[in-house]
């Protein structure tokens, strides 16, 4: 099965090279798209010129707000044949990243988002704390250096009906995660009925645990 991945907000596909190390020495192929982070609508398309390019069938796998972009770029994409969530939004039609993340208290994101005219980024010197709290100082410090800015609103826009309605799904929930709190990720993976996988992780395994990520993928591949 190929594996497409879809990285989250101020972050770019390099997010998945150790995740795309591990899957690789395990017999997969993974490819990861680039988002552009700009529009949602943008970011579905983008996914959508990624799956075009592999033949399938594909586990179509979201981290963070790449969950939302996945349950919508997999409707319809005949070699989609699963979905697997890494501490990852999931909202269910009509409903918004944006929304989502104001259901349960938490998240570090409202302390530490920085407003840079229409873009924001997390603030470099709480990068760590926010995203990858296990990560050495200085990892996290390169982490916050190459973050990608993120155009405003762009986790506002309402979702259509999401594809994990019809596709089995998989969720990796992360239980010390301290931007997408860990009751809520428990909330939407229940109610989209998926597989859930915990690991005592921060919000970033696939750079603080990516050999364990990739299990999780592999796992998930088996059972699709």
């Amino acid at each position: 099965m190929d594996i497409v991945l879809v990285h989250g907000l101020w972050s770019d596909g390099s997010s998945w090279l150790r995740v795309i190390a591990g899957l690789r020495a395990l017999g997969h192929t993974p490819v990861a798209a680039q988002l552009g982070l700009e529009s949602f609508d943008d970011d579905v398309a983008s996914v959508r010129r990624t799956l075009a390019t592999v033949a399938g069938p594909v586990l179509l796998v979201g981290w963070s707000y790449g969950g939302a972009v996945i349950g919508e770029a997999a409707r319809d994409a005949g070699n989609v044949k699963a979905l697997a969530y890494v501490a990852a939004f999931a909202p269910a039609e009509g409903e918004s990243v944006s929304e989502l993340s104001r259901r349960h208290r938490g998240s570090l994101i409202p302390q530490h988002v920085v407003v840079a005219g229409d873009y924001t980024y997390i603030d470099r010197a709480h990068f760590g704390e926010v995203i990858a709290a296990e990560l050495p100082a200085e990892s996290a410090a390169i982490g916050a250096s190459v973050q990608k800015l993120t155009r405003i609103g762009l986790d506002r826009a309402p979702v259509g009906r999401p594809a994990w309605l019809d596709l089995p799904s998989h969720y990796l929930l992360t239980t010390a995660d301290r931007a997408v709190p860990p009751a809520l990720q428990r909330e939407m993976a229940d109610r989209m009925g998926a597989a859930v996988t915990e690991i005592d992780s921060s919000h970033a395994p696939v750079l603080t645990r990516p050999n364990e990520v990739a299990a999780f993928l592999d796992k998930a591949c088996a059972g699709a």
